[in-house]
């Protein structure tokens, strides 16, 4: 018991990390340009991502172990092998999805690169996103609802709740604003008109 209000507390502690470190982060690099005032864009971007990746995987890392450590834990009317198989499936449409999201966008704007290089950004009109506004942190969060249910943790599932919660919260607060901003800014200077070169003579 010990154990799992261990891990249940250090993992709801990364995720806040994630979302509350990884938000205010990319809000003052977005506002005041914090990390590429000095260094410009790409050793800034780099700085930012070094220390992103690290708040992820453990955030990650968090997860796997808090349902490692209260596994068995969720008592409902379903077999277990139900169960298990439900999970597989969430985990295998999940992954596919978000691999496949993260491959349209490229690696870098996985770590939010267009808050470094806004002229960078292009909405991506294929694949999932034809059919989601935000495959990533909606049905790419099924892997996490799907480990929770393979292990039978129902801590697990509370967090995976609570994680998906707080990506969508970081969504709209944090991303959704700067690309609109983008957006605006790319449809005025589509809309400025550009003067012709005058004749030679």
């Amino acid at each position: 018991m010990m154990w799992a209000g261990l891990a249940l507390g250090y993992h709801l502690a990364s995720r806040l990390a994630y979302v509350v470190g990884v938000g205010v982060a990319l809000t003052r690099q977005d506002r005041r340009q914090v990390f590429t005032r000095r260094d410009g864009i790409e050793a800034g971007f780099r700085r930012f991502r070094r220390g992103a990746a690290i708040v992820m995987n453990n955030d990650a890392v968090s997860f796997i172990v808090l349902c490692i450590v209260t596994r068995s834990t969720l008592h409902i009317a379903l077999s277990r092998t139900v169960l298990i198989a439900t999970g597989v499936i969430f985990v295998l449409i999940g992954l596919t999805l978000k691999l496949w999201a993260a491959a349209l966008v490229g690696s870098a704007n996985y770590y939010w690169r267009n808050f470094f290089a806004p002229s960078d950004f292009e909405p991506v009109p294929t694949g999932p996103y034809r059919f989601l506004k935000n495959p990533m942190y909606t049905l790419g969060y099924l892997p996490t609802y799907g480990l929770a249910l393979v292990l039978g943790s129902w801590p697990g599932l509370c967090a995976a709740a609570f994680d998906q919660a707080g990506i969508l919260v970081f969504y709209h607060w944090v991303e959704k604003p700067h690309f609109e901003q983008v957006i605006r800014a790319a449809s005025r200077r589509r809309a400025v008109p550009v003067e012709p070169p005058a004749p030679p003579g």
